[in-house]
């Protein structure tokens, strides 16, 4: 699926992605789904694992990423042990699925940012999740 207002993103399925932008961010929460997978579909409560890829909108500097680290996340999905945006957009989706998300500060950490991170009170936050497992 194409939306020419999100970032480009090179890469398949379980390899770490490359994010190019080209243009403002857009307005709201917003996900695009990169790769169709055909697991089961992730549902709000379920422990998902998922290799994910940060950066702020516009940034080429990643300010989290598991594909880097080598090592899957774990955590429950719809239930605030995550951001807001990830909570929103995640479940609905299958395993094996590639998310491109673009999530606005008031579904991500909010005004305070995360400075400690390179995360400003207005920064959009722009994640590439790759969904391994749900149970």
């Amino acid at each position: 699926m194409s939306d020419q207002s999100m970032p480009e993103v090179n890469a398949e399925f379980g390899a770490s992605p490359t994010i190019t932008f080209h243009g403002p961010a857009p307005s709201g929460l917003r996900a695009v789904e990169l790769v169709e997978g055909d697991g089961p579909v992730v549902r709000k409560g379920d422990t998902v694992t998922v290799n994910y890829h940060g950066v702020v909108w516009g940034s080429d500097q990643v300010f989290d990423s598991s594909f880097q680290r080598h090592q899957p996340a774990s955590f429950g999905i719809g239930v605030g042990q995550v951001i807001r945006g990830w909570d929103q957009t995640v479940p609905g989706h299958n395993v094996g699925s590639r998310l491109l998300v673009s999530i606005p500060p008031e579904y991500g950490y909010g005004r305070q940012g995360m400075p400690q991170a390179g995360i400003g009170g207005d920064d959009t936050l722009v994640f590439v999740i790759d969904i391994i497992s749900t149970r």
